[in-house]
């Protein structure tokens, strides 16, 4: 029996000794946090918690020094598992609380706003939680405006691309369109500079004393031209014949 007291004491003495050590860690913590001096903070709260646990006051005080140094994610889980584990309406009230303000921070506002809500729910009379709650309130409703302006001005941005490629591709038809009448252009110029070269050389052979190539004759011409011929071949007929009866008298022998 005497020795079952003495181990009571014992045990009852230990733990006193943890309570003492963790609050006299808190008690350090706060001091620093009220300094600013977060991240020592943060260090004795941790150690606060290596003597207990389940300390409401170490893990709170844990996410707030979190909260302080913009770590956020890190300061929505300390206040997540607050919630999670306290009974007390009075510490779940002040963890949503909290955990609304870090959720704000990360622009998370519908997941902020369900925390104040809930903040509320164990605390009706939070007029603090309650101004969160329409601010947060106010901000997601900005937020969905700005993100339907940032999708509006995202498909007049496409829109735009559209036609300017659209836009490109008419002008790069239209330039080849253009490229293919320009050469057709240069083609007829030089065709046209080859028949006039041509011609001005014809012109100086023909000063030159070379005879150009004769032109087809019409049936009139060449009608005319085949009358003149027989006409003269006539002529010529009518002269031998008349050479012939007018000529000197020859011998005459017989072939015995």
């Amino acid at each position: 029996m005497k020795q079952f007291i003495m181990m009571l004491l014992l045990v009852i003495q230990g733990t006193m000794l943890f309570a003492q050590q963790e609050k006299r860690e808190i008690h350090k913590g706060n001091q620093l946090y009220n300094e600013q001096k977060y991240a020592e903070a943060e260090a004795s709260y941790q150690k606060s918690l290596e003597k207990s646990k389940q300390s409401v006051a170490g893990n709170f005080n844990l996410g707030d020094a979190f909260y302080k140094q913009k770590k956020f994610d890190k300061a929505a889980e300390q206040f997540n598992a607050l919630v999670s584990s306290s009974k007390d309406a009075g510490v779940k009230a002040q963890a949503y609380h909290n955990l609304g303000n870090t959720l704000m921070e990360n622009k998370k506002y519908e997941e902020s706003i369900e925390a104040y809500k809930k903040s509320l729910m164990n605390n009706p009379k939070d007029d603090q939680t309650r101004y969160n709650l329409a601010y947060a309130m106010e901000k997601l409703k900005q937020q969905q405006q700005q993100n339907k302006n940032n999708k509006n001005k995202d498909n007049k941005d496409q829109k735009n691309k559209d036609q300017k490629d659209k836009n490109k591709d008419q002008k790069d038809k239209d330039d080849k369109n253009k490229d293919n009448k320009d050469q057709k252009d240069k083609d007829k110029k030089d065709q046209d500079k080859k028949d006039q070269d041509k011609k001005n050389q014809d012109q100086k052979d023909q000063q030159n004393g070379q005879k150009p190539q004769p032109d087809k004759l019409s049936k009139e011409d060449a009608k005319r031209m085949l009358e003149a011929l027989n006409n003269e071949e006539k002529n010529t007929q009518d002269k031998l014949k008349n050479k012939k009866a007018t000529g000197a008298k020859g011998r005459i022998t017989k072939d015995w």
